[in-house]
């Protein structure tokens, strides 16, 4: 059967143009590299080169397999590499699943040290299962799962990596911008916008106002930080949201934060992956480069 041996011959005997070239080449003695092709060509019936004083000239056959030898070498000498690199831990690619709208931000700023550190590794990112990440993770899908809300599941565990605080954003000249915090009466006449998330799943909901058994006048979804931030600035409403991204903006859209009750809402950015994947070089590499950026 034609494999990789014949299409290496044929190749270094049409680079070199001797078999002695292509034997010492391929470090085979030439006696063994032309009972290869000898068998090759017994099997076939066709010649694969002709003698020509002494260099060799390959047959039309002979060029055909070494045409092919060129398409095909190159990509299984990179998938052997490709290989070693995985065998190393150097080289995958790492899924990463995320349930958290303003992660997206806290994650750009640790992509672009990861991926010059880990240049062999390719990363995707996914958030099509929704709030589904932890059967996500666990279903192979994904293989780290960024959330501020772990969830314990078998097999999964979670490193925090980032501390932060949800706080309400306000216009400037609001009257609760001058108190330093908001109690869930407070929302009682506001439009407060939120991502859209579920309100179940929504911190200033499940531990502000539902306990209280208080609510804003009007939830609206926003899709993204700048827009719910330039309604808040343009006094159409309050915002529940991370302090660390309202401060990218507090000064230039004049708009300021509140602390939600008393203590606060403290939250921490996690990420969740399979019991002993860490273990697993390039998810390490990520593991660290979150810690060392988030610090």
């Amino acid at each position: 059967m034609l494999d990789r041996q014949h299409l290496s011959i044929l190749r270094e005997v049409d680079r070199m143009g001797s078999l002695t070239a292509a034997a010492e080449r391929l470090n085979v003695t030439q006696s063994a590299l032309s009972h290869t092709i000898r068998k090759l060509e017994e099997r076939y019936g066709v010649g694969m080169w002709e003698k020509d004083g002494r260099k060799v000239r390959l047959t039309e056959a002979g060029r055909s397999i070494v045409t092919l030898a060129q398409r095909v070498l190159p990509q299984i000498e990179r998938a052997e590499e490709a290989l070693s690199d995985y065998r190393d831990g150097q080289r995958g690619s790492l899924k990463i699943g995320m349930e958290c709208h303003p992660c997206h931000q806290w994650l750009m700023g640790v992509t672009k040290p990861y991926l010059m550190a880990w240049p062999n590794v390719d990363l995707d990112l996914t958030t099509s299962f929704a709030f589904g990440g932890v059967a996500a993770l666990t279903g192979y899908e994904i293989d780290i799962l960024i959330t501020p809300d772990p969830l314990e599941a078998p097999g999964i565990h979670y490193l925090p990596v980032f501390a932060y605080e949800l706080v309400l954003a306000v216009p400037a000249d609001h009257p609760l911008a001058a108190t330093g915090h908001a109690e869930p009466a407070d929302l009682l006449e506001e439009t407060l916008f939120t991502y859209p998330v579920p309100p179940e799943r929504l911190d200033i909901f499940t531990q502000f106002l539902v306990p209280a058994n208080r609510g804003p006048r009007h939830h609206r979804n926003v899709e993204t930080t700048e827009m719910m931030l330039q309604l808040v600035a343009a006094g159409r409403g309050v915002s529940a949201i991370p302090n660390w991204l309202l401060r990218q903006q507090e000064e230039v859209l004049g708009v300021r934060p509140v602390r939600i009750g008393g203590a606060g809402i403290q939250k921490s950015i996690h990420l969740g992956l399979r019991t002993g994947d860490e273990a697993i070089d390039f998810i390490a590499g990520f593991l660290a480069t979150a810690r060392r950026i988030s610090a």
